[in-house]
């Protein structure tokens, strides 16, 4: 396999990230609820539209929670495959400039977990000014990228080669602005048992007290919720 840019290392994405159909659990239910739901003040009536669907947990989570309206668009037939069966159906498989272009209805949310990064910050700001055309007045856009301004955010930003920018509080808050949007939130990506957490947030703590610069959050992943902004 010839490689000459990121981009040629999709061509074994599906073996890298060894695809396997999604079993949402209680504890998968909890984590999107605490960094997407509630943040972003979501219902069973928000439309939601996720870029980068993958192999379908979170679209499994919406229809979960019982949203009436969500769809997905995922360029990786081989990802759409494994999908919790009916999911497939909400799902879009092709380019995203070609989805974005003729979406239709907009939609309440739209949502890139782990996507921004695959672009670089240029692309990123591009995309972000199209979303505003799926987007409905006063929607919210949630995004999660690794956090480089953590000490842990490098685990997750280096270990996929496809990775095309990297992100700080900082930096979210800057290409937002660049596109058009505010920031209303930065907010962890908790994952783990109880102890961990707590043992993690003692951690940070005296991090936090010793050190002369500390990041806005702590934790290897951040989530930014952006909403348009009024003058942009």
């Amino acid at each position: 396999m010839a490689v000459e840019k990121p981009e040629d290392f999709y061509k074994v994405y599906a073996a890298f990230k060894r695809y396997q159909t999604p079993v949402l659990k209680d504890k998968h239910v909890k984590w999107y609820d605490r960094e997407f739901w509630v943040p972003a003040r979501c219902g069973p009536g928000t439309s939601v539209l996720e870029i980068g669907s993958g192999t379908g947990e979170f679209l499994s989570y919406l229809n979960h929670k019982g949203v009436t309206r969500f769809h997905g668009v995922e360029q990786d037939p081989e990802a759409v495959r494994v999908m919790e069966p009916g999911l497939e159906s909400h799902v879009t498989v092709g380019d995203l400039w070609d989805y974005l272009d003729g979406a239709g209805e907009p939609f309440d949310r739209v949502v890139m977990l782990d996507v921004l990064e695959h672009f670089t910050a240029a692309e990123g700001v591009r995309l972000l000014k199209k979303i505003k055309d799926v987007l409905r007045p006063g929607g919210l856009v949630v995004v999660r990228v690794p956090n480089m301004g953590s000490p842990w955010g490098g685990i997750h930003q280096f270990a996929d080669l496809t990775h095309q920018s990297a992100y700080t509080a900082q930096s979210l808050e800057q290409l937002g602005l660049a596109a058009g949007y505010k920031a209303r939130a930065f907010l962890p990506q908790r994952r783990g048992s109880p102890f961990r957490r707590l043992a993690e947030d003692c951690l940070h703590g005296v991090l936090s007290r010793i050190l002369t610069t500390t990041p806005i959050v702590w934790t290897a992943n951040i989530i930014a919720v952006l909403e348009v902004d009024g003058g942009g």
